[in-house]
């Protein structure tokens, strides 16, 4: 207390005042700080894998579906025989009718020689147009890979790369401008480069999810309601895979675009392999209890219990659609399982 009291206060002054003395001596010297420099963290990249198990099952169903490069081996000179014979095969019958027609008449051989290039342009236009799907969907799973691993190492110029392909991925889809402008103004503000993909995780990712949920339970509902109903097995395979095929196309759509035949088949091979690398048809020992802990084999027919079945096959694939097919991470959002999309399957809702 006593040194507090006797303590000189500060006060004011003016620099023109003439009873104010300025003292020239040097100031003290001041106290020597030490300073103790800490370990710096081993980046994330050093210590291993950063990825969690999710998104490592995901990046290797990606790249399963991805286009192997071209190796020459007996079955890549088999199939190209035989497309080159077919080929040849095809222009050598053109050739035969268009020359057939022109002998009977020249206006006959014109006509055939115009659907001949109307056939030559479609098929050019389709070709172009697999070769636009199967780049698109191997932009998607690059950017899925990029934006979870800077997420993963905090990697802000990584990050604004990869938020920039992703707004730059939806610009030409009206729903997505509110999200597009509040990540283009987060980007404006925000340094931390895992902040701002959560930003655009959470901006431009939660709409498109909503609409995969509810496109997921519907196949699912409508799958589970008409093979407990339909008379003929084969009718249930057959509508089941009517069903998951849609239910592929339409998320793909969602998430980047409607894939053609080939970019559908592509799509496939990547939910195939994530559900085998996942557990496949086990759909997962949640999802198991939650089976034989509401007694449901016991409650309803045989008939009700294939249609749940089917429900949770459509449920199940249509996961690892949107898992494959959705170009950023989960990290902001939780990772749905199909109690969360399909409640309704096991009879509680979400708290089953």
């Amino acid at each position: 207390m006593s040194e507090h009291r006797h303590r000189p206060r500060p006060r004011a002054f003016r620099l023109d005042d003439q009873g104010v003395a300025y003292d020239d001596a040097p100031a003290a010297v001041a106290p020597t700080a030490i300073i103790r420099s800490e370990t710096k963290p081993i980046p994330v990249s050093a210590r291993g894998d950063p990825l969690d198990e999710g998104e490592r099952e995901i990046e290797t169903a990606q790249r399963s579906g991805m286009l192997r490069r071209w190796r020459l081996n007996f079955s890549t000179l088999l199939w190209s025989g035989l497309g080159g014979l077919v080929s040849l095969t095809f222009g050598l019958w053109v050739t035969s009718v268009t020359e057939g027609l022109f002998a009977r008449a020249q206006s006959l051989g014109w006509i055939g020689v115009a659907f001949a290039a109307a056939f030559l342009s479609g098929l050019i236009g389709l070709v172009v147009r697999e070769l636009f799907t199967l780049s698109r969907q191997a932009r998607i799973a690059e950017l899925h890979a990029a934006l979870a691993r800077a997420h993963a190492e905090d990697d802000r110029d990584a990050a604004r790369a990869g938020v920039n392909r992703l707004v730059a991925l939806y610009a030409k889809r009206p729903e997505t401008a509110r999200g597009r402008a509040e990540v283009q103004d987060a980007a404006r503000e925000i340094i931390d480069g895992r902040d701002l993909i959560d930003i655009a995780e959470r901006s431009l990712m939660r709409p498109l999810d909503a609409k995969a949920h509810a496109e997921i339970a519907t196949a699912a509902k409508r799958v589970s309601l008409v093979t407990a109903i339909s008379p003929r097995a084969i009718l249930d395979v057959v509508f089941v895979v009517a069903q998951i095929i849609r239910l592929i196309r339409r998320i793909a759509e969602i998430y980047g675009g409607r894939p053609g035949l080939f970019g559908f088949f592509r799509l496939a091979r990547s939910i195939l392999a994530h559900l085998a690398i996942t557990g496949g048809m086990a759909v997962g020992d949640s999802v198991l209890q939650q089976l034989v802990g509401h007694g449901i084999a016991s409650k309803i027919s045989a008939r009700m219990g294939e249609g749940v079945l089917n429900g949770l096959l459509t449920a199940r694939v249509g996961l690892s659609a949107l898992a494959v097919c959705r170009p950023a991470p989960f990290h902001v959002e939780k990772r749905p399982g199909v109690a969360d999309v399909a409640p309704f399957l096991f009879g509680g809702g979400k708290d089953a």
